[in-house]
């Protein structure tokens, strides 16, 4: 798979190269008929972010912070996991309230997520499709980042595997969101970058996860043959 570094600039907005099978969310899909899809279809707990407001024709995060590092795509409040929920209804119920809030899913409950550089990504997701390798969702962020839905218990066993692959679990591009955690799925906007996409979307055929250890061997190779990168949310 060759993806071709193609980055254009139009009114301080960034154009993310494409990537093969990418998926973009239909334009009238607003971040509650996503949410209200996500725990229909897959029955995945999500809960309301952030959003952004424009100032002086630029987008800002309504958090109020001018340095905030993810602009409309983080929780709005530290007891973030007490919104969290799986129903339909009490999705509509939260996004009346903001329409533009972001959709954000706790990690740690129905999937874990591997996040690697989307040069990483990009290289294991080719490599890992040639070898039929059953995958989940992944999704693509417009910092660069992607994230490789798989079964609870990443934190657990993903160092191990990387200490019987020879490797340092602290070397690798690759960072765990497991309890505790969270994720911003399409979509979500972040700042001016743009949304987040889905590089393979949610279907029937991916309805069951992947274990963390199928593929993080291919994860490490990818992320060898890669500089490394500073994660980031």
């Amino acid at each position: 798979m060759v993806v071709e570094e193609t980055i254009t600039y139009t009114s301080g907005a960034i154009t993310r190269p494409h990537i093969p099978g990418q998926r973009t969310a239909p334009p009238a899909a607003t971040p509650l008929e996503h949410a209200v899809r996500y725990t229909q279809e897959r029955a995945w707990d999500v809960f309301p972010g952030t959003w952004l407001e424009t100032v002086g024709g630029v987008p800002r995060c309504a958090c109020a912070d001018p340095a905030c590092p993810a602009p409309g795509a983080h929780p709005a409040r530290a007891r973030w996991a007490d919104e969290t929920t799986g129903s339909a209804t009490t999705v509509r119920r939260l996004w009346a309230t903001e329409p533009r809030a972001a959709v954000l899913l706790p990690t740690g409950r129905a999937f874990d997520v591997l996040e690697v550089s989307e040069a990483v990504g990009c290289l294991a997701l080719a490599r890992l499709e040639r070898m039929e390798q059953p995958l989940g969702p992944v999704t693509s962020r417009p910092d660069g980042r992607m994230g490789f839905f798989v079964l609870p218990g990443a934190a657990a066993k993903v160092p191990h595997t990387l200490r019987r692959l020879g490797q340092s679990p602290a070397a690798p591009d690759l960072v765990i969101r497991g309890e505790g955690d969270w994720v911003a799925a399409p979509p979500t906007r972040l700042g001016a970058r743009g949304p987040v996409q889905w590089a393979r979307e949610p279907n029937a055929a991916n309805r069951w996860l992947p274990d963390a250890d199928e593929l993080v061997p291919t994860l490490a190779y990818a992320c060898g043959r890669e500089p490394a990168t500073a994660p980031g949310r």
